[in-house]
């Protein structure tokens, strides 16, 4: 079963980097983003290649491998790629999915067009970057 734009919203919600946005936001974002059933064994990303998506695990799970290495196991309520939202830079890691996924996926096109027509998402979306690079630190 598909799910609704306000389900889609409250998903998103969840997300570290949208979590200060406001419902209407969260909607607006919801709009972007395409429900997308995907078989086990498929490649979300691949280490190296340029990122043109973010995506939000709805069901099933996915490894996250660096230099062929599992580092990460993702499920449901997981995300990934948001880097590619907010820069060029090439994947840091390769996603592949374990079991069959259903995944959000947001282009990074449509996205950064809404963070220039929104600067309310813009702002929340850079400082939710900001405090996830300095608790790295």
């Amino acid at each position: 079963m598909r799910l609704g734009k306000n389900s889609k919203a409250a998903a998103i919600s969840r997300v570290p980097l949208f979590a200060k946005c406001s419902k209407r936001q969260l909607l607006e974002i919801a709009q972007l983003a395409d429900e997308i059933d995907l078989p086990a064994g498929r490649t979300l990303t691949k280490e190296g290649a340029h990122g043109r998506e973010f995506f939000v695990i709805l069901e099933g799970s996915a490894d996250v491998r660096r230099n062929g290495q599992v580092i990460a196991s993702l499920c449901g309520g997981d995300f990934f790629g948001e880097i590619a939202l907010i820069t060029d830079v090439p994947r840091t890691a390769t996603v592949t999915a374990t079991t069959p996924v259903r995944v959000l996926v947001l282009p990074t096109r449509e996205f950064r067009q809404l963070l220039r027509t929104s600067p309310d998402i813009q702002g929340n979306v850079l400082q939710a970057v900001a405090e996830r690079v300095s608790a790295m630190l």
